[in-house]
């Protein structure tokens, strides 16, 4: 079984004394590729350095998440399309609009989500999309810039099954993380995770957050790791009524679609 980890914070600095071994034992469990998400500029330029290390396993997206969109500046998108030239950063993002705490306004929110779509028209490659708590908002944006963009990717996907269908109608993919895991907060996504077709869905671990709940033995540590993505497959293929084996090439096959990932 060959899985991709769409989305992994690999560059956290939870990673920083183990990340060889993290990677390892993702790799000794099935999981090929990783893809590491840039969420602020710092971040995307570390994701950037650690993809250049490992070529063909490791690859990079480069964006400000919406927490520190007030930070975004001329300079940041500079540098950002500077980072989206390269090959082995493959997405634009992390991306978005996040209203559950407000950390950053939601003007300023809004505007660097604008201007980071805009970034991923001009140079043609796919959105990774982060929404919670501001789907209206969100939905109008991204339906303005969907027909000048690639793929688009909704990553760690919590909402509802009409905020789900809202995206497959503007052709997006949909991202699932280990909170399908969460008996506390997820149990919905189980409901409706079937319609998904399966060429618009992807897994992910969002490491070194939402580490499964229902991890059998239950790990020692609360840091997520990518060697844990077989165990969320395992969730989604039980919820779509397929095998495990089935679940991983087609999630796999359609991860390095979107990403242009090599085989």
């Amino acid at each position: 079984m060959e899985l991709i980890d769409i989305g992994c914070n690999l560059s956290h600095d939870s990673f920083d004394s183990d990340r060889d071994e993290v990677i390892a034992n993702a790799h000794a469990v099935g999981v090929a590729q990783m893809v590491v998400t840039g969420a602020s500029e710092a971040g995307s330029l570390k994701a950037r350095d650690l993809a250049s290390q490992r070529e063909g396993v490791l690859f990079a997206t480069a964006g400000v998440h919406p927490h520190l969109a007030a930070e975004f500046t001329s300079d940041t998108e500079s540098v950002l399309a500077e980072l989206h030239a390269e090959e082995n950063v493959v997405a634009v993002g992390e991306c978005g609009l996040d209203y559950f705490r407000d950390f950053s306004p939601r003007p300023a929110q809004k505007k660097a989500f604008e201007r980071q779509l805009e970034l991923a028209v001009a140079c043609g490659k796919p959105v990774f999309l982060h929404q919670r708590d501001a789907h209206a908002d969100f939905l109008a944006i991204l339906r303005e810039f969907r027909p000048h963009l690639s793929h688009a990717v909704v990553h760690c996907f919590t909402d509802t099954r009409e905020a789900m269908l809202d995206y497959l109608a503007l052709d997006c993919h949909i991202g699932i993380t280990g909170w399908i895991c969460d008996e506390r907060r997820g149990h919905h996504l189980k409901e409706f995770v079937n319609e998904i077709p399966a060429d618009r869905l992807m897994i992910e671990t969002d490491a070194p957050y939402l580490k499964p709940r229902n991890l059998r033995p239950k790990a020692r540590t609360h840091r997520n790791e990518p060697k844990w993505l077989p165990w969320i497959a395992g969730t989604v293929a039980a919820c779509r009524g397929v095998t495990p084996d089935t679940l991983a090439e087609q999630t796999t096959a359609c991860a390095r679609d979107f990403f242009s990932l090599p085989g």
